[in-house]
Protein backbone atom coordinates (compact mmCIF):
# COMPACT_ATOMS: atom_id res chain seq x y z
CA UNK A 1 0.00 0.00 0.00
CA UNK A 2 1.40 3.36 -1.06
CA UNK A 3 1.43 6.39 1.20
CA UNK A 4 -1.29 8.08 -0.87
CA UNK A 5 -3.52 5.04 -0.45
CA UNK A 6 -2.84 5.12 3.30
CA UNK A 7 -3.88 8.79 3.45
CA UNK A 8 -7.03 8.01 1.45
CA UNK A 9 -7.91 5.11 3.77
CA UNK A 10 -7.01 6.63 7.14
CA UNK A 11 -6.89 10.40 6.67
CA UNK A 12 -10.40 10.89 8.09
CA UNK A 13 -10.69 7.69 10.08
CA UNK A 14 -11.06 9.49 13.43
CA UNK A 15 -14.47 10.78 12.30
CA UNK A 16 -15.60 7.46 10.83
CA UNK A 17 -14.62 7.93 7.18
CA UNK A 18 -12.33 5.33 5.61
CA UNK A 19 -11.08 1.94 6.79
CA UNK A 20 -12.99 0.62 9.79
CA UNK A 21 -10.13 -1.47 11.20
CA UNK A 22 -6.80 -0.11 12.37
CA UNK A 23 -3.55 -1.52 10.92
CA UNK A 24 -2.55 -4.77 12.61
CA UNK A 25 1.14 -5.10 11.66
CA UNK A 26 3.87 -3.68 9.50
CA UNK A 27 3.27 -0.17 10.83
CA UNK A 28 4.80 2.38 8.47
CA UNK A 29 5.83 5.95 9.15
CA UNK A 30 3.12 7.12 6.76
CA UNK A 31 0.45 5.24 8.71
CA UNK A 32 1.58 6.84 11.94
CA UNK A 33 1.68 10.35 10.49
CA UNK A 34 -1.71 9.85 8.84
CA UNK A 35 -3.60 8.37 11.79
CA UNK A 36 -2.16 10.75 14.38
CA UNK A 37 -2.94 13.63 12.04
CA UNK A 38 -6.45 12.25 11.61
CA UNK A 39 -6.94 12.26 15.37
CA UNK A 40 -5.90 15.91 15.49
CA UNK A 41 -9.30 16.71 13.97
CA UNK A 42 -10.88 15.97 17.36
CA UNK A 43 -8.34 18.11 19.21
CA UNK A 44 -9.13 21.03 16.92
CA UNK A 45 -12.87 20.40 17.34
CA UNK A 46 -12.66 20.45 21.14
CA UNK A 47 -10.32 23.43 21.23
CA UNK A 48 -12.15 25.68 18.77
CA UNK A 49 -15.65 25.16 20.16
CA UNK A 50 -14.62 25.31 23.83
CA UNK A 51 -12.58 28.46 23.22
CA UNK A 52 -15.32 30.19 21.21
CA UNK A 53 -18.07 29.47 23.74
CA UNK A 54 -15.79 29.96 26.75
CA UNK A 55 -14.84 33.45 25.58
CA UNK A 56 -18.36 34.77 26.17
CA UNK A 57 -18.82 32.96 29.48
CA UNK A 58 -15.39 34.23 30.62
CA UNK A 59 -16.47 37.81 29.88
CA UNK A 60 -19.66 37.30 31.89
CA UNK A 61 -17.73 35.71 34.77
CA UNK A 62 -15.21 38.57 34.83
CA UNK A 63 -18.02 41.12 34.95
CA UNK A 64 -19.74 39.06 37.63
CA UNK A 65 -16.62 38.98 39.79
CA UNK A 66 -16.36 42.77 39.47
CA UNK A 67 -20.08 43.25 40.20
CA UNK A 68 -21.36 45.23 43.16
CA UNK A 69 -23.98 42.54 43.80
CA UNK A 70 -22.66 40.21 46.52
CA UNK A 71 -24.38 37.04 45.27
CA UNK A 72 -23.18 37.51 41.68
CA UNK A 73 -19.66 38.35 42.81
CA UNK A 74 -19.41 35.29 45.08
CA UNK A 75 -20.91 32.93 42.49
CA UNK A 76 -18.37 34.08 39.89
CA UNK A 77 -15.48 33.83 42.34
CA UNK A 78 -16.45 30.29 43.39
CA UNK A 79 -16.90 29.19 39.78
CA UNK A 80 -13.36 30.35 39.02
CA UNK A 81 -11.99 28.81 42.22
CA UNK A 82 -13.52 25.36 41.64
CA UNK A 83 -12.42 24.96 38.03
CA UNK A 84 -8.98 26.50 38.56
CA UNK A 85 -8.43 24.69 41.84
CA UNK A 86 -9.11 21.13 40.63
CA UNK A 87 -7.12 19.20 38.00
CA UNK A 88 -8.70 19.02 34.56
CA UNK A 89 -8.21 15.24 34.51
CA UNK A 90 -10.39 14.91 37.63
CA UNK A 91 -13.01 17.21 36.12
CA UNK A 92 -13.29 14.90 33.11
CA UNK A 93 -13.51 11.89 35.39
CA UNK A 94 -16.29 13.23 37.61
CA UNK A 95 -18.22 14.78 34.71
CA UNK A 96 -18.34 11.47 32.85
CA UNK A 97 -19.65 9.55 35.85
CA UNK A 98 -22.12 12.34 36.65
CA UNK A 99 -23.53 12.14 33.12
CA UNK A 100 -23.48 8.33 33.32
CA UNK A 101 -25.51 8.50 36.54
CA UNK A 102 -28.04 10.89 34.99
CA UNK A 103 -28.36 8.80 31.80
CA UNK A 104 -31.06 6.43 33.19
CA UNK A 105 -33.06 9.43 34.43
CA UNK A 106 -33.80 10.79 30.95
CA UNK A 107 -32.74 10.03 27.35
CA UNK A 108 -31.72 13.67 27.05
CA UNK A 109 -28.51 12.83 28.94
CA UNK A 110 -27.41 10.12 26.46
CA UNK A 111 -25.24 12.44 24.32
CA UNK A 112 -23.51 13.82 27.42
CA UNK A 113 -21.72 10.51 28.01
CA UNK A 114 -20.05 10.84 24.59
CA UNK A 115 -16.82 12.78 24.33
CA UNK A 116 -18.05 15.08 21.56
CA UNK A 117 -20.48 16.75 23.98
CA UNK A 118 -19.59 15.75 27.56
CA UNK A 119 -15.86 16.45 27.28
CA UNK A 120 -16.60 19.61 25.31
CA UNK A 121 -18.70 20.95 28.21
CA UNK A 122 -15.87 20.29 30.69
CA UNK A 123 -13.32 22.05 28.48
CA UNK A 124 -15.75 24.93 27.96
CA UNK A 125 -16.24 25.46 31.70
CA UNK A 126 -12.54 25.02 32.47
CA UNK A 127 -11.30 27.55 29.94
CA UNK A 128 -14.08 29.97 30.92
CA UNK A 129 -12.81 29.90 34.51
CA UNK A 130 -9.17 30.51 33.57
CA UNK A 131 -10.06 33.12 30.96
CA UNK A 132 -12.53 34.76 33.35
CA UNK A 133 -9.73 35.36 35.85
CA UNK A 134 -7.53 36.78 33.07
CA UNK A 135 -10.32 39.11 31.93
CA UNK A 136 -11.07 40.13 35.51
CA UNK A 137 -7.46 41.16 36.04
CA UNK A 138 -7.52 43.14 32.80
CA UNK A 139 -10.84 44.71 33.77
CA UNK A 140 -9.31 45.92 37.03
CA UNK A 141 -6.38 47.37 35.06
CA UNK A 142 -8.45 49.51 32.70
CA UNK A 143 -7.04 53.05 33.17
CA UNK A 144 -9.30 55.27 35.22
CA UNK A 145 -8.63 58.07 32.76
CA UNK A 146 -10.31 56.09 29.97
CA UNK A 147 -13.48 55.74 32.03
CA UNK A 148 -13.45 59.42 32.98
CA UNK A 149 -12.95 60.39 29.33
CA UNK A 150 -15.94 58.24 28.36
CA UNK A 151 -18.01 59.90 31.07
CA UNK A 152 -16.95 63.31 29.77
CA UNK A 153 -18.26 62.33 26.34
CA UNK A 154 -21.58 61.36 27.90
CA UNK A 155 -21.12 57.61 27.54
CA UNK A 156 -22.81 55.51 30.20
CA UNK A 157 -23.83 51.90 30.79
CA UNK A 158 -23.69 49.57 27.82
CA UNK A 159 -22.34 52.18 25.41
CA UNK A 160 -19.34 52.91 27.65
CA UNK A 161 -18.67 49.21 28.18
CA UNK A 162 -18.92 48.34 24.48
CA UNK A 163 -16.83 51.22 23.17
CA UNK A 164 -14.29 51.78 25.94
CA UNK A 165 -14.14 49.24 28.77
CA UNK A 166 -14.46 45.98 26.79
CA UNK A 167 -11.96 46.84 23.99
CA UNK A 168 -9.41 48.06 26.56
CA UNK A 169 -9.94 44.93 28.65
CA UNK A 170 -9.33 42.70 25.62
CA UNK A 171 -6.23 44.64 24.61
CA UNK A 172 -4.72 44.20 28.07
CA UNK A 173 -5.75 40.54 28.42
CA UNK A 174 -4.95 39.29 24.92
CA UNK A 175 -1.31 38.15 25.38
CA UNK A 176 -2.27 36.09 28.46
CA UNK A 177 -5.43 34.86 26.74
CA UNK A 178 -3.32 33.63 23.83
CA UNK A 179 -1.35 31.40 26.20
CA UNK A 180 -4.62 30.10 27.67
CA UNK A 181 -5.77 29.18 24.15
CA UNK A 182 -2.53 27.27 23.55
CA UNK A 183 -2.88 25.41 26.83
CA UNK A 184 -6.51 24.56 26.03
CA UNK A 185 -5.59 22.87 22.76
CA UNK A 186 -2.86 20.91 24.54
CA UNK A 187 -5.34 19.94 27.29
CA UNK A 188 -7.65 18.33 24.73
CA UNK A 189 -5.29 15.33 24.72
CA UNK A 190 -6.67 14.37 28.15
CA UNK A 191 -10.17 13.66 26.85
CA UNK A 192 -9.75 9.97 25.99
CA UNK A 193 -7.48 9.24 28.94
CA UNK A 194 -9.88 10.50 31.60
CA UNK A 195 -13.15 8.61 31.32
CA UNK A 196 -14.90 9.42 28.07
CA UNK A 197 -14.49 6.33 25.85
CA UNK A 198 -13.40 6.41 22.22
CA UNK A 199 -16.37 4.94 20.34
CA UNK A 200 -15.30 2.53 17.57
CA UNK A 201 -11.69 3.67 18.11
CA UNK A 202 -12.51 7.21 16.96
CA UNK A 203 -9.94 8.94 19.12
CA UNK A 204 -7.81 12.04 19.10
CA UNK A 205 -4.14 12.43 18.17
CA UNK A 206 -2.79 11.14 21.51
CA UNK A 207 -5.14 8.14 21.31
CA UNK A 208 -3.54 7.01 18.04
CA UNK A 209 -0.03 7.87 19.20
CA UNK A 210 -0.58 5.67 22.24
CA UNK A 211 -1.96 2.92 19.99
CA UNK A 212 1.23 2.84 17.91
CA UNK A 213 3.45 3.06 20.99
CA UNK A 214 1.68 0.02 22.50
CA UNK A 215 1.78 -2.00 19.29
CA UNK A 216 5.37 -1.29 18.32
CA UNK A 217 6.82 -1.01 21.85
CA UNK A 218 8.62 2.07 20.56
CA UNK A 219 7.26 5.41 21.86
CA UNK A 220 10.10 7.38 20.23
CA UNK A 221 8.35 7.54 16.85
CA UNK A 222 4.63 8.24 17.49
CA UNK A 223 5.10 10.70 20.36
CA UNK A 224 7.56 12.97 18.49
CA UNK A 225 5.09 12.91 15.57
CA UNK A 226 2.38 14.00 18.00
CA UNK A 227 4.62 16.78 19.33
CA UNK A 228 5.35 17.90 15.76
CA UNK A 229 1.64 18.27 15.00
CA UNK A 230 0.98 20.26 18.17
CA UNK A 231 3.94 22.54 17.51
CA UNK A 232 2.44 23.32 14.10
CA UNK A 233 -0.96 23.88 15.74
CA UNK A 234 0.62 26.20 18.30
CA UNK A 235 2.26 28.24 15.55
CA UNK A 236 -1.12 28.61 13.83
CA UNK A 237 -2.74 29.78 17.08
CA UNK A 238 0.03 32.31 17.73
CA UNK A 239 -0.32 33.65 14.17
CA UNK A 240 -4.11 34.01 14.34
CA UNK A 241 -4.10 35.56 17.80
CA UNK A 242 -1.24 37.83 16.75
CA UNK A 243 -3.39 39.19 13.91
CA UNK A 244 -6.23 39.86 16.34
CA UNK A 245 -3.79 41.48 18.76
CA UNK A 246 -2.56 43.86 16.07
CA UNK A 247 -6.17 44.70 15.28
CA UNK A 248 -6.91 45.46 18.94
CA UNK A 249 -3.82 47.67 19.21
CA UNK A 250 -4.09 49.36 15.81
CA UNK A 251 -4.65 52.79 17.40
CA UNK A 252 -1.41 52.67 19.43
CA UNK A 253 2.06 53.69 18.23
CA UNK A 254 4.11 50.75 16.96
CA UNK A 255 6.69 50.94 19.74
CA UNK A 256 4.15 50.62 22.59
CA UNK A 257 2.02 47.83 21.16
CA UNK A 258 1.82 44.69 23.26
CA UNK A 259 3.19 41.68 21.44
CA UNK A 260 1.87 38.14 21.68
CA UNK A 261 4.65 35.89 22.96
CA UNK A 262 4.72 32.17 23.66
CA UNK A 263 5.48 31.49 27.32
CA UNK A 264 6.41 27.93 28.20
CA UNK A 265 4.84 26.98 31.53
CA UNK A 266 6.35 23.91 33.15
CA UNK A 267 3.60 23.78 35.77
CA UNK A 268 0.24 25.47 35.46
Amino acid sequence: MSCWETIADYGLRSIGIGERLLPRDGFTLCQQFTLIGSGLIWNIYFGVLALAAGFFLATAVALGKASNIWAVRKASAWFIFVFRGSPLFIQFFFAYFLFLTLKPVSPIFDPFTAAWLGALIVLFLNTAAYSGEIFFGALQSVPRGDIEAADAYGMTGWTRFRRVTWPTMLRLAWPAYTNEAIFLFHATTLVYFSGFPAWQQKGDALYYANFFADKTFNPFIPYPILAFYFILLTLVIISLFGLINRRLNRHLPQEVRARVKLKLNVIR
